[in-house]
């Protein structure tokens, strides 16, 4: 403060009055003073530690409350919501978030939102927590260097954050099947992984699966690495009974997919994250040797082959190089019968030593189509030939053999058809079936009348012949030829009787032909039952059904 002279008139006699000019400060002031300079600091040093602010979008307000619903990351808070209000479209809701300054980060553009609450998914049970503590907002933060505000809330949390360590790989498949978001992956048995995302194909035939593989697991994941689908339950019927194959009891109610490696994998080398993949539908099909080139043929059939399905295997001695991909029904204009046309696909490759030594013998190039044509027209010359066989009788399934049959009839072999054209021959139920046949046939063909016949007249020659002998007998041995008498009396009794069962209009000659018929008519009903099982084979564990038409058991036999 400054002090000034005053200038005013003095009274008479007064001496002029002077006031100081140095500047004085009250102490009065001081408290005030340090007062503002506290709340600046306090200003400056709010502005400074302020976080940003960031908008997330999500389809409902549920869980979210303004000045209540936290933010953390780890379970540490890091911010909190200040406000929730409509979107400008009114379909969804924009939540304001107040994050700490430590939590900057977090604006990252590749940052993740989600609402924490209790759920039930394929991945377990998470938020159980939240049922004391309510609902918060979880965060991951990104690694993108770019920086944003607003933000789109995902409505499930993710299965894995950034930062877990591991590689992610990429499957290929025709469908997703029964997998999903949280899937578990296995190797022998053990989880190890997880699928965490999945999307159509741009051209639209397939889907791409992600999945991430927890370290130190995912250095099993080798470039040699086979991936099959272990969702549900695998039963396998076979020689050696029933096979149950799976993984968990979370594979078969969330699906899931293992991976391994063949057991002979030289040079194998652990694989780059984001490696490619083929998903196959079993652990045998994903193990098995390379398929190598495909051939495709086709078979017809004149028999009716109702168990036959597409991709039923098809087998070469015993082992399965193929699958049938097509049947369909044709017209044969000349017999008047409705063929079925099936198609196949084979691999020769897995024929292993044998189709490399074949190769090598006869000299042949895989690659060179006219000499496979060649090559398979000499082994169809030779008794190739396919049939429809059961591969089991409580499904009813059929598959398709191949095999030789060097007495099979000859056929002319079309070296211009495309595909290449397998003959047939019939199957083991019709095989059966014209056994049976053969025997009925016979058995009808026995002259049961003239055996009957020649029978009768050799027992009356036997009593002549006994007659004669008892009259040329010595006396001298009368002892021993009455004991032989009456051994022959008795089989002169036999014999009478024996004649007198086969008379014409004795009871038991009825019986014997009332028996004959009777076998007749066994004949013919097997001959209907092998008929019927030919349609029908998984009636042998079925039954027959309620519906069913009654099989005519006298009817008369069919040529």
């Amino acid at each position: 403060m400054q002090s000034q002279t005053t200038n005013e008139p003095q009274a008479p006699g007064q001496a002029p009055i002077k006031t100081s000019g140095r500047f004085s400060f009250s102490l009065v002031w001081i408290v005030p003073i340090v007062a503002v300079l506290v709340g600046i600091s306090l200003v400056v040093h709010s502005i400074l530690q302020e976080g940003p602010t960031v908008v997330v979008n999500f389809k409902t307000g549920s869980g979210l409350t303004a000045n209540k619903t936290e933010v953390k990351y780890r379970n540490v808070v890091i911010g909190h919501v200040t406000d929730v209000e409509l979107s400008n479209d009114q379909k969804s809701v924009n939540a304001t978030i107040k994050l700490s300054k430590q939590a900057e980060s977090f604006t990252r553009e590749d940052s993740q939102f989600w609402v924490v609450r209790p759920r039930i998914g394929a991945g377990g049970v998470s938020g159980i927590d939240t049922l004391l503590s309510g609902d918060y907002i979880g965060a991951d933060i990104g690694q993108a260097n770019g920086r944003s505000k607003n933000f789109q809330g995902l409505e499930n949390p993710p299965p894995i954050t950034y930062g877990e360590p591991g590689k992610r790989f990429t499957l290929i498949t025709q469908d997703l099947g029964s997998l999903d978001i949280g899937s578990p992956v296995y190797f022998r048995k053990i989880p190890v992984g997880q699928v965490v995302a999945y999307a159509l194909d741009p051209d639209g035939k397939g889907v791409n699966i992600e999945l991430f593989i927890h370290s130190p697991h995912d250095k099993y994941v080798t470039e040699n690495t086979r991936f099959w689908n272990a969702s549900g339950i695998d039963v396998n019927v076979g020689a050696n009974g029933f096979a149950v194959k799976t993984e968990s009891l979370s594979a078969i109610l969330v699906g899931g997919i293992a991976f391994r490696a063949p057991d002979y994998s030289p040079n194998d080398k652990p694989a780059a994250a984001e490696y490619a993949y083929e998903l196959f539908d079993d652990q045998q099909t994903a193990l098995a040797p390379p398929n190598g080139k495909p051939q495709y043929m086709s078979m017809r059939f004149d028999q009716a082959l109702r168990g036959l399905k597409i991709d039923a295997p098809v087998e070469f001695l015993g082992i399965e190089i193929g699958k049938v991909v097509s049947i369909n029904l044709d017209f044969d204009a000349k017999k008047r019968t409705f063929p079925l046309n099936v198609g196949i696909v084979i691999y020769p490759q897995r024929l292993g030593q044998a189709h490399v030594k074949m190769l090598k013998a006869l000299n042949h190039d895989p690659s060179d189509e006219a000499g496979a044509v060649r090559l398979i027209g000499s082994f169809i010359e030779n008794g190739l030939r396919a049939q429809a066989r059961t591969g089991n009788f409580l499904t009813g399934q059929l598959y398709i053999s191949m095999d030789f049959y060097p007495k099979a009839e000859k056929v002319v072999f079309d070296a211009t058809a495309r595909p290449i054209m397998i003959p047939t021959v019939p199957g083991s139920l019709e095989q059966l079936q014209e056994k049976l046949e053969a025997m009925v046939d016979k058995i009808n063909k026995l002259p049961v009348e003239r055996i009957a016949g020649n029978l009768d007249g050799n027992l009356v020659e036997l009593r002549k012949g006994l007659t004669q002998f008892n009259g040329k007998t010595l006396p001298g041995v009368t002892t021993t030829l009455a004991d032989l008498s009456r051994t022959l009396e008795s089989a002169n009794t036999t014999l009478q009787s024996a004649n007198s069962t086969l008379a014409e209009d004795s009871p038991q000659r009825e019986k014997l032909g009332t028996t004959l018929d009777e076998l007749g008519r066994t004949s013919r009903s097997l001959r209907d039952l092998s008929d019927y099982l030919g349609r029908h084979p998984e009636s042998l564990l079925r039954g027959r059904p309620d519906n069913a038409a009654p099989m005519d058991l006298k009817g008369p036999p069919r040529n």
